[in-house]
């Protein structure tokens, strides 16, 4: 079975600080970069692209956006990448929040996005912007919510209250993405329509979601315990062949004592978020590591948040290695916790 190290690390030389305190950025050392680039590939580009230009999977934002990588300090993309956006599909990647990589592996991811930047970093003021929350709801609700959602979460763009985004975004960050926009995306600049008060009272408003983040570190998942539900079950009435299988049919089947495994595609922070219960930590970019542990003559269940690139990935390495009873959660996670179906949090199944 793979083993687990447990381990805890801060990102060394990035200082990852609540307000991203500091808006240098480092020139690109070219090992670090190549071997950032190598580790992007491997988890990242997956959902934001081979070349950071976004959408490929959940909607996930464009990283080579020139205003992004111009106003985004090294410290901001370190501790993104680091931390994560809990509540979404964006996963903490550092090994303190349950992921891959150290310390070193981070600082080079940040210095292949670094690569790609083609503006001039921006020094942004660090005064908070004087503005009204209460007055900036009408604007928001007129400029912002349709791909934000009305309160931040619910847009298909980025979730403007996730507690990670609100406390690494300084006031000045925020502002300079609404007036300039997010070129090459959906994000347009709002500086001609907007007014410098009605900008700083969005902002306000945004500030005003702001909740406690997370501190310290977290367990990585354990052992991946029995892989099977109901071993001595029956068959589940699922076809071979089948790439996608909904949530409803999935828990039918388990709620008739059928056997199945299974595997949580994601990354170790997400499972040890949260997780179906039962199921066992298997991330797409480790699958192979996890095939000799895997059963062949039982159904195996794939999911992410995705809902499919993840579980995609992990499902078409399952098949190319002589799985055949393989089947994707077509909804994804999301669906089946909010369907009120079984899970749980912590390392372990």
């Amino acid at each position: 079975m793979k083993p687990r190290i447990l381990a805890t690390v801060i990102v060394a030389g990035l200082v990852l600080q609540p307000g991203c305190s500091s808006d240098e950025t480092r020139p690109p050392s070219a090992s670090s970069s190549a071997v950032g680039a190598q580790n992007y590939e491997k988890t990242c580009a997956l959902c934001h692209g081979k070349n950071g230009e976004g959408y490929l999977a959940d909607n996930a934002t464009a990283l080579r956006s020139a205003t992004f990588l111009a106003t985004a300090s090294d410290d901001y993309l370190a501790r993104s990448i680091a931390r994560g956006r809990p509540g979404t599909t964006m996963s903490a990647w550092s090994r303190n929040r349950g992921g891959p990589y150290d310390d070193a592996s981070i600082a080079g991811i940040v210095a292949y996005m670094r690569t790609w930047q083609t503006s001039p970093s921006v020094t942004l003021s660090k005064t908070p912007l004087a503005g009204d929350a209460a007055r900036g709801a009408d604007s928001y609700a007129a400029a912002c919510a349709s791909c934000h959602g009305a309160t931040g979460s619910e847009g298909p763009n980025v979730r403007l209250a996730n507690a990670e985004f609100l406390d690494v975004a300084s006031d000045e960050f925020l502002r300079y993405a609404i007036v300039n926009g997010r070129p090459g995306t959906t994000m347009r600049g709002y500086g001609g329509e907007l007014t410098e008060d009605e900008i700083a009272d969005i902002v306000a408003l945004l500030r005003s979601w702001a909740k406690p983040v997370a501190t310290g570190s977290v367990p990585i998942p354990g052992t991946l315990g029995p892989i099977v539900l109901n071993p001595d079950g029956p068959e589940p009435a699922f076809t071979v062949g089948n790439r996608f299988t909904s949530v409803d049919t999935i828990k039918a089947e388990l709620d008739r004592g059928a056997a199945m495994g299974f595997l949580d595609a994601r990354a170790g922070s997400d499972y040890v978020e949260e997780h179906i219960a039962g199921a066992a930590s298997v991330p797409f970019y480790e699958a192979r590591d996890y095939l000799f542990a895997l059963p062949k003559d039982k159904w195996l269940v794939s999911y992410c948040g995705c809902p499919h690139a993840e579980s995609g990935v992990l499902a078409d390495t399952l098949l190319a290695n002589g799985f055949t009873k393989v089947t994707i959660l077509d909804e994804g996670y999301f669906v089946w916790r909010d369907r009120g179906y079984p899970v749980r949090s912590g390392p372990n199944p």
